[in-house]
């Protein structure tokens, strides 16, 4: 018999970011999830929603300008995917960035793909099924490879990198890229061509 988390997680699709989920978004941002994992977005996303939500999809999605990071720094934003996973409801979101025709990563990127889940949404696979998901994503975009970083005591986030093939950064494999803080552990998962 299949377990409840299985057909959840085949449920689960990767959206882009529009009008049609808008609602469920900024319920899961009223609970106070935000969908960056280094600082905390919601109320800033919920005043710029309630500003203009047009402007505030279109930011979101847009591919040029400039990007703030958790320690205030303000950088050049790079070519980015950004999906909200859904299977129904808002369930969290998933993003890759990248440099076209390299797998190094500026230095102050953390890794190409950063996810999040909403709490009442966790351990149901839903992480796993939109990373493999978006590794289809950076296929089609022509990488080979893609460096992910986690906290060393997010177990949950290891295991999620490593079901989809991650194998630790070092001598056995590449070296890390971006960057890689004090207490995260990289991985590079290899693109496997179709």
């Amino acid at each position: 018999m299949m377990g409840r988390s299985m057909l959840d997680a085949r449920a689960l699709t990767l959206v882009l970011p529009g009008r049609d989920y808008l609602a469920d978004y900024v319920g899961a941002l009223e609970k106070g999830w935000s969908p960056d994992t280094t600082q905390d977005l919601h109320e800033e996303h919920l005043t710029s929603i309630r500003r203009d939500a047009d402007a505030f999809l279109v930011d979101l999605l847009r591919q040029d300008g400039d990007i703030r990071h958790a320690d205030g720094s303000v950088t050049p934003r790079l070519p980015n995917r950004q999906f909200w996973l859904w299977d129904g409801e808002f369930c969290g979101m998933i993003g890759l960035r990248y440099v076209p025709g390299r797998s190094a990563l500026p230095p102050q990127v953390p890794g190409h793909i950063g996810y999040s889940v909403v709490p009442w949404k966790q351990r149901r696979g839903y992480a796993a099924a939109a990373l493999a998901q978006m590794l289809d994503v950076a296929r089609d975009l022509g990488l080979r490879r893609v460096f992910l970083a986690c906290n060393r005591d997010n177990v949950a986030s290891r295991k999620v990198i490593v079901k989809n093939g991650g194998v630790p950064a070092g001598p056995r494999s590449f070296p890390p890229t971006g960057a890689l803080h004090r207490d995260d552990r990289g991985f590079w998962i290899k693109i496997r061509p179709r």
